[in-house]
């Protein structure tokens, strides 16, 4: 593959059945976003953390990992307390860190996002519970949607030991609470760097809204954050092409 074409080609047999339905959801979505949204990945309403980080002042990095990065991206732009959603590659070396060569699914890395948030505007805890609800389905293993490989995997890259520890505890709560209806799968990898995707990758669900893959698997995401968490969400998206210029 070199570059957005061809990941449009690759995916447009997997969602072109459900492109006129998508499309339907999409005018309707501005009178019904009190409700979760229809999308190919249901949200899912799961409690809170029970351990989190203290709010404080300062910045702190989340990675994220969950199937295509611009649907996670596309989330986290809209989270009150976030600054910056970089959508990248983490789990593979610097060199190998190129989108075509990350889609062969052989060098290790997953899609994800790094997240730059404010830890007394929105928590590591909080960030986990957008993740696990809304952001990607976390019992889909090495795959997410219409997208498979284990370049999608579902991964917390953990940026030290306490958001390590906040991430274990939270995913054995939700499967003590087998609010699930599979176990959880999500992995956890330390002591891995993250390196931000190409331009063209980067803000994709805001620039491309009526894009039929966007709208179908993507765009009811953003809706469900606005529906399930009002007091986090942010009408505005934190752009990482407008903090650049």
């Amino acid at each position: 593959m070199t570059g957005i074409h061809e990941k449009a080609a690759r995916r447009s047999a997997n969602f072109a059945r459900g492109a006129l339905a998508a499309l339907m959801l999409a005018a309707a979505g501005a009178a019904l976003w009190q409700s979760p949204a229809v999308s190919a990945e249901d949200a899912v309403v799961i409690p809170p953390p029970a351990l989190d980080e203290k709010a404080s002042s300062g910045t702190e990095k989340a990675v994220f990992a969950g199937g295509c990065f611009w649907g996670v991206q596309g989330v986290f732009q809209h989270v009150k307390g976030v600054s910056s959603a970089v959508s990248g590659y983490a789990g593979g070396s610097q060199e190998n860190a190129v989108y075509e060569t990350v889609g062969t699914g052989r060098t290790g890395h997953a899609e994800s996002v790094e997240i730059t948030y404010d830890p007394s505007k929105v928590t590591y805890g909080q960030l986990l519970q957008v993740y696990f609800s809304v952001a990607h389905n976390p019992t889909q293993l090495n795959y997410q949607g219409p997208d498979s490989g284990t370049q999608y995997r579902s991964t917390i890259f953990a940026e030290n030991d306490a958001q390590k520890k906040i991430a274990e505890s939270y995913i054995a709560q939700l499967d003590k609470a087998k609010v699930f209806s599979k176990p959880i799968v999500t992995t956890l990898e330390t002591g891995k760097s993250f390196y931000p995707a190409e331009t063209y990758h980067q803000d994709f669900l805001t620039l491309n809204p009526t894009y039929p893959y966007i709208v179908y698997n993507d765009l009811p995401k953003v809706a469900n954050l606005k529906a399930m968490f009002p007091k986090l969400y942010s009408e505005k998206p934190v752009l990482v092409l407008s903090a650049s210029n």
